[in-house]
């Protein structure tokens, strides 16, 4: 029976996109071997004179990415958001995104024109500009970002690079999007203060734009990502871009989980070590970074240590009694 891509899954379709490319590398003076190499990363490199011009896409569908509590500017929002977050994984300055929009016949003018006024607001909050797009008809909402950065070749992040020895360490609070997306799809009942929280992070994600541009200009951090499919996936992605190389040994008393996490778990009977690892929708920070400099670094940026990089080649979870277990790489994946 013939494959389908849903039988691999979009991990391996992008791997047979690379596979393709890759056998189309020709000279040009704006590609060089970082370029090439940040085909596997969260955004692509384009030589250009002491600076990279980064860029990155992202595609929303209303059904897969935006329940139905999410109002058309928190759509528009988080469309600029998404993208913003891979150029901070790069280290990126935000310069503008190209929004092409698939549109119902029948949305509404004043959803539409809300929606715009999510976008622009998304701009403005990252400091750069809509800089141009489409528009097509749809069978459901549909939002293609392509959003443009820039940094100084000394200071971009990518996913490889991580050592043996790194900090491992992320620039915010784990599972309070997960937990959000609970509380609405569970109909759950919380304190007005612990649901806002986590309705905040659910619908209205933030970037960790100049976190990832002060990082990137302190020379320090060894390799970066965002976490949007899932702490171990995440991970995994870090693992296997230093070519299996290094390992990474978390800790699970040093996870940063808040209460309200805690709550929402307790009330659906589930671990918050599901939605820290595997669910996704945090957009924080996941960096390695010098042991020798951390601590400096800290001091200047929140940050919170979470575990280690070591050459083992594994993910490795220290439970709270000691005891350790390896984790798999997975997390949310399209087409799966």
């Amino acid at each position: 029976m013939p494959l389908k891509v849903s039988d691999i899954g979009e991990k391996r379709l992008i791997k047979r996109i690379l596979k393709k490319s890759t056998k189309n590398i020709f000279n040009s003076s704006f590609f060089d071997e970082l370029s090439i190499k940040s085909m596997k990363d969260d955004a692509a490199l384009i030589n250009f004179g002491d600076h990279y011009l980064v860029l990155t896409s992202d595609i929303l569908f209303k059904s897969a990415h935006f329940p139905e509590e999410m109002i058309p500017e928190q759509m528009g929002k988080k469309a600029v958001t998404v993208n913003v977050s891979d150029l901070a994984a790069m280290g990126a300055d935000p310069i503008g995104i190209i929004v092409s929009l698939g549109l119902p016949k029948n949305m509404l003018l004043d959803d539409f024109d809300r929606l715009i006024d999510g976008i622009i607001d998304g701009c403005f909050e990252y400091e750069m500009m809509l800089i141009g797009g489409d528009t097509n008809e749809s069978n459901e909402l549909t939002i293609c970002g392509t959003c443009l950065g820039i940094v100084e070749k000394d200071n971009v992040l990518m996913k490889s690079g991580a050592r043996d020895g790194d900090v491992v360490a992320i620039t915010g609070l784990l599972g309070l999007a997960a937990a959000g997306f609970e509380v609405l799809f569970n109909n759950l009942e919380l304190n007005s203060a612990s649901k806002e929280v986590l309705l905040s992070h659910a619908l209205h994600p933030k970037a960790k734009s100049k976190e990832g541009i002060l990082l990137a200009k302190t020379g320090s951090v060894t390799s970066a990502t965002d976490i949007t499919d899932g702490l171990a996936k995440e991970i995994g992605e870090l693992i296997e871009s230093n070519s299996g190389k290094i390992g990474i040994t978390l800790y699970e008393d040093l996870l940063p989980i808040p209460e309200e996490v805690l709550e929402v778990t307790e009330k659906i009977d589930k671990n918050p070590l599901d939605l820290i690892l595997y669910y996704g929708e945090d957009f924080e920070l996941l960096l390695t970074i010098d042991k020798d400099i951390f601590s400096q670094i800290k001091d200047k940026i929140s940050l919170y240590k979470i575990g280690s990089v070591t050459s083992s080649g594994k993910m490795i979870m220290v439970c709270k009694d000691g005891t350790k277990k390896i984790l798999e790489p997975k997390g949310y994946e399209h087409l799966s």
